[in-house]
């Protein structure tokens, strides 16, 4: 098991995508970036481009995602994919094992505190739904590519939002209790870290291993859904709209932000390694009770025993 402390990697909280990829081929090497024409996924796809990979990018809107990425050189093919609805996942998945081997999944999309939606007809709580239950799918039918990769690298987007809470056992979906936006994004985060933690352990055998990864606090549309008034309460933005001078000095800017998940794909040092949580570059300290706010991951996050709860937890979902 890999120790959840870092291993001096030499990178850190500035370092950007194309300086922790620098050096790295990856010629006749194929990912997927879900998400990937947002945000710092297209940053990810420009690093993962840029060092020769063929990288497929899903996606719900094709128009938005090609011009998104029209800047971006190299081998990106764009296709239809939404995370909300389950055969599309599936269907995209399908072509994508046809095509042979994936040797980095990147789960890169995300919803961050939405209103309230549900997923029908499940009722499912979109936040969980799309951020945990669609990437589940998805990792699960694209399995016999990444095994077929034979040395294969799966990344989840986690965030510091899972210190937020635990996964609510007895009310994921929030049908007991009223919704709160921000427990059911915690809640989701802590989700994609355990995730990871036992995916990486089903699969190292095949040759499949899994990180979590924080990328940073970004002034990124993730946040589209925050009013400005919400924004200026937690101290993110002045009333101008201008960035706070803690957010200054606490954000990343995109091409830092996906620094991280390029480092936890394609990093050699990394060989051998998985099913921990990764920030700044580097392997997560595991969080004491003094522990930065924004920084290091809470045990909860990569409890192996939860991460072995939840995924029987959604298998059983996904059943119906």
């Amino acid at each position: 098991m890999t120790p959840q402390a870092p291993i001096s990697s030499g990178f850190g909280h500035s370092s950007v995508a194309a300086e922790v990829i620098s050096g790295v081929d990856l010629s006749g090497r194929t990912a997927v970036v879900t998400g990937g024409y947002s945000g710092i996924g297209v940053e990810t796809v420009r690093a993962l481009a840029g060092a020769g990979a063929r990288v497929v990018v899903p996606g719900r809107d094709e128009a938005k995602a090609r011009e998104a990425l029209a800047g971006v050189s190299g081998d990106v093919a764009l296709a239809a994919m939404d995370l909300a609805d389950l055969a599309s996942v599936k269907a995209f998945a399908a072509d994508i094992v046809a095509a042979g081997p994936v040797h980095l999944l990147i789960n890169n999309a995300g919803i961050m505190a939405c209103p309230e939606t549900r997923i029908e007809p499940e009722g499912w709580e979109q936040q969980f739904a799309v951020n945990h239950i669609g990437h589940f799918v998805l990792t699960e039918a694209l399995a016999p590519a990444l095994k077929a990769a034979n040395g294969a690298r799966v990344v989840a987007l986690s965030s510091s939002g899972h210190r937020i809470t635990d996964i609510r056992w007895d009310d994921v979906h929030f049908t007991s209790e009223p919704y709160d936006k921000w427990k059911a994004y915690g809640q989701s985060k802590t989700a994609n870290s355990l995730f990871a933690v036992e995916l990486d352990r089903r699969m190292k055998d095949d040759g499949v291993r899994a990180f979590a990864v924080h990328p940073g606090g970004i002034q990124t549309p993730l946040q589209r859904h925050l009013p400005k008034e919400e924004m200026v309460a937690m101290g993110w933005i002045k009333e101008n709209g201008e960035l706070s001078d803690i957010a200054k000095e606490m954000f990343k800017t995109v091409e830092q932000g996906a620094a991280t998940s390029v480092w936890a794909a394609t990093a050699p040092t990394l060989d051998g390694m998985g099913g921990v949580y990764c920030e700044d570059c580097d392997i997560a300290w595991l969080a004491k009770e003094d522990a930065p706010l924004h920084a290091h991951v809470r045990p909860h996050a990569v409890n192996p025993e939860s991460a072995e709860r939840l995924w029987a937890m959604t298998e059983a979902m996904l059943a119906g």
